[in-house]
Parts: C-alpha cells; sequence; structure tokens
C-alpha cells in the first residue's frame, strides 16, 4: 500500500503585494519625520517633503488595499485577520488622505493637525503591516 503525504505550506503574500505594504512604512515615516522638521524649523520645504511622501504613501496604500480585497474575495474565512487587515487598510488610506487634504493648506495652517495625524497615519500603517505579514490569507487559509 502507497502512502501519499500532503504537505501543506503556509501561503505568503504575492510578492507584488508585500512590496506595497512594506514600502507604505517608509513613506508614512518620512512624512511624520517631515512634519516634526517642519514644526521645530519653520521650514516650508519639509511640509512640500511631506506631501509628496504622503502622496506616494496613498498610492502604494491603495494599490495593497485592491490586493488585500483580492485576497478576501479569494479566501474561504472572510472574518478574522484578513478582515482586520483590509479595514486597518482602509483606515490607514483614509486618514492619510486626510493627513495630504490638510497639508494642501497654506503654511503654518497645517500645524498641529498635521503632526497628529501623520503621528496616527504612522501607527496605522504599521499595524496594517504586521497584520498583513502575520495573517496568510492567500487560497483560504489563515
Amino acid at each position: 500500500m502507497t502512502t501519499t503525504v500532503v504537505r501543506t505550506y503556509p501561503a505568503a503574500l504575492h510578492p507584488l503585494h508585500a512590496v506595497l505594504l512594506a514600502g507604505t512604512i517608509p513613506l508614512f515615516l518620512g512624512a511624520l519625520l517631515s512634519d516634526i522638521a517642519y514644526a521645530s524649523s519653520y521650514q516650508i520645504q519639509w511640509s512640500n517633503f511631506a506631501s509628496w511622501l504622503l502622496a506616494g504613501a496613498l498610492v502604494f496604500c491603495g494599490l495593497a488595499g485592491l490586493f488585500a480585497i483580492a485576497g478576501l474575495a479569494r479566501s474561504e474565512r472572510r472574518h478574522g485577520r484578513p478582515l482586520l487587515y483590509l479595514v486597518l487598510l482602509l483606515a490607514t488610506w483614509i486618514l492619510g488622505f486626510l493627513n495630504a487634504l490638510v497639508h494642501a493648506k497654506d503654511a503654518w495652517a497645517i500645524m498641529p493637525a498635521a503632526l497628529i495625524l501623520s503621528v496616527i497615519v504612522m501607527i496605522l500603517a504599521c499595524a496594517a503591516t504586521w497584520i498583513g505579514f502575520c495573517s496568510v490569507h492567500v487560497g483560504g487559509r489563515e
């Protein structure tokens, strides 16, 4: 009698999804550090840097969110970590967009709201990345 051994390996994130998800961290962190520099130096260029970094982070976060929606649609379990991951990414994107709108204001009018939003968005981005890499939701497994 022949014995068949079925090995199940945990599915990982698609490489492009992983790059997009991991890319949000340095971009949101750069925006936060630029806001800190602007708050301490009053040089308007720091605000411009933060605006551009936020724009890049929103692109990465939005594309990672599309991957998360596809992963949730393909998953057999539509609750738990995959759903939490999608909700965190969505909250990160929405607050990041609000932060970008705040950065569109004139000069010092962005403070302190921009700095506070940057801190909140950075925390959400870290949480979404942590959950995204910890939860494996490709192919219906978690």
